[in-house]
């Protein structure tokens, strides 16, 4: 199995290429639903997902990005039905993490709010073997106050203690991010900044990156400038020449 490839073929047949326990990180958002028309392709989940447990190391990291059609008034419920079919082919659901767009499109009316997020599921085989968090500055950072804490003994006697708050703090689990501006042909353009988060957050300078569903090839144009390797699927022929026109 080559790297830095996009293969122009379905991710099935791509997997079957790749040793068991390879690859350090998948970050992907599959068709879902009828929200998107990827040139009319669809894929097997079940047997994608058990490929996809097989090639990840232990220790290994999925982050699958999904959201929910609304379908004669009631949402689908597909990210919480492929979040839980991932648990069954054997992975952690690590965290669920949120993608918050900051500029949605304008939506008609509804007996609805308007949806502004997508789900960002973190699942891992067995514990993730890497997590470099990204930091944010903390409003109070370097203050300085005193307070009381409580003794480890049977009294209530409290002790004074001093401070000092924190600089920074891990980065939230909710993440605000821009849809990026569409200027190929492909339907939904990862942006490349939440790609890079994940990458920095999951994974090591020459570790394998794989995206399953390469679309625009923004998985791996983010995973080149940051270091890693990467490998990608993509079925439609004219995605994956707009991926590697792009890379």
């Amino acid at each position: 199995m080559g790297i830095n490839i996009i293969y122009n073929e379905d991710c099935l047949e791509t997997m079957k290429g790749m040793d068991d326990n390879s690859i350090d990180l998948t970050i992907t958002s599959p068709p879902y639903d009828s929200l998107r028309v990827y040139n009319g392709y669809a894929f097997d989940f079940e047997s994608t997902s058990k490929e996809l447990y097989r090639v990840t190391k232990e220790g290994g990291v999925l982050v699958w990005i999904v959201g929910d059609a609304t379908e004669k008034g009631s949402e689908t419920g597909t990210s919480f039905r492929q979040a839980l079919g991932l648990k069954d082919a054997g992975f952690n659901l690590h965290d669920t993490m949120i993608w918050r767009k900051t500029n949605p499109m304008p939506k008609v009316k509804t007996k609805r709010y308007f949806d502004v997020f997508e789900y960002m599921f973190v699942l891992s085989k067995g514990q993730p073997k890497t997590f470099n968090p990204i930091m944010q500055p903390t409003k109070l950072g370097g203050q300085i106050y005193d307070s009381t804490v409580k003794k480890i003994t049977k009294g209530k006697e409290r002790t004074k203690k001093t401070f000092v708050l924190n600089m920074e703090r891990y980065k939230d689990n909710i993440w605000d991010c821009a849809i990026a501006q569409n200027k190929t042909e492909h339907p939904a353009v990862f942006p490349e900044s939440l790609v890079s988060d994940h990458i920095l957050s999951w994974s090591n300078e020459g570790d394998i990156v794989y995206d399953p569903f390469m679309g625009s090839g923004t998985t791996a144009i983010a995973a080149k400038k940051l270091g890693r390797n990467y490998i990608g699927s993509e079925i439609s022929q004219e995605y994956c020449a707009i991926a590697v026109s792009r890379i």
